[in-house]
C-alpha cells in the first residue's frame, strides 16, 4: 500500500509540472556575410592669405592735454562772465568754465590722436574642412535555418553549421 501511494504521489507531481523544455539542433541552410556602410569624415585645414584693411593711430611719445584743458576752461569762464548778470553771472561763469574745460580737453586730444589713412596688411586665415570617405564594414554572418516552417536567423561573427533552438512548452 505504501508503494502504491508513493507511485501515485510521484505520478501526480510529474503531471502537475506546468512546462517542459526541448532543445533542437537545426542545420544552417544559408550563411551570408553582412556589411554596413560607414561614412567617415576626415578633417583637413585649408589656409590662404587675405588682405585686410588696417587702421592705426599715431600717438606722440609725450602727450599732455593739460594746456588745452586750461585754455578751454579760462576761455569758457570769460565767455560765461560776459553772458550772465547779477547772481546768474556767477553761475554762467562757472558753467562756462566747466564746458570750456571739457571742450578744450577734447580739442587737445584730437590734435594728438588722429587716425592715419587706412592701409592693408596680409593675414593668414585658416578653416577646417572635411572630406568624406565611404567604406563597407563587416558586421557578421547571417545564418538561416528553418524550424516547423519558420525562418530562424542568427547573426554571428563566424559562419555556423548549426543553430541551437530551445523550445519551452507550457500546459
Amino acid at each position: 500500500m505504501k508503494k502504491i501511494a508513493l507511485i501515485l504521489t510521484a505520478l501526480a507531481l510529474s503531471l502537475s509540472a506546468s512546462s517542459f523544455t526541448k532543445t533542437h539542433k537545426l542545420k544552417v541552410i544559408s550563411s551570408t556575410p553582412m556589411y554596413q556602410n560607414i561614412v567617415k569624415q576626415i578633417p583637413y585645414q585649408e589656409c590662404w592669405d587675405e588682405r585686410v584693411p588696417y587702421r592705426h593711430q599715431n600717438y606722440p611719445s609725450s602727450y599732455d592735454s593739460s594746456l588745452g584743458t586750461l585754455i578751454g576752461g579760462v576761455a569758457g569762464g570769460i565767455l560765461g562772465n560776459q553772458i550772465g548778470k547779477g547772481r546768474g553771472k556767477t553761475v554762467a561763469t562757472v558753467g562756462g568754465a566747466i564746458i570750456g574745460t571739457l571742450v578744450g580737453n577734447n580739442l587737445s586730444q584730437e590734435r594728438y590722436y588722429h587716425e592715419s589713412r587706412p592701409s592693408h596688411v596680409t593675414r593668414q586665415r585658416c578653416e577646417t574642412r572635411y572630406t568624406q570617405s565611404y567604406q563597407e564594414e563587416f558586421i557578421g554572418y547571417k545564418n538561416i535555418a528553418y524550424h516547423h516552417g519558420r525562418e530562424i536567423v542568427k547573426i554571428t561573427p563566424h559562419k555556423q553549421r548549426f543553430i541551437t533552438v530551445t523550445s519551452t512548452f507550457h500546459y
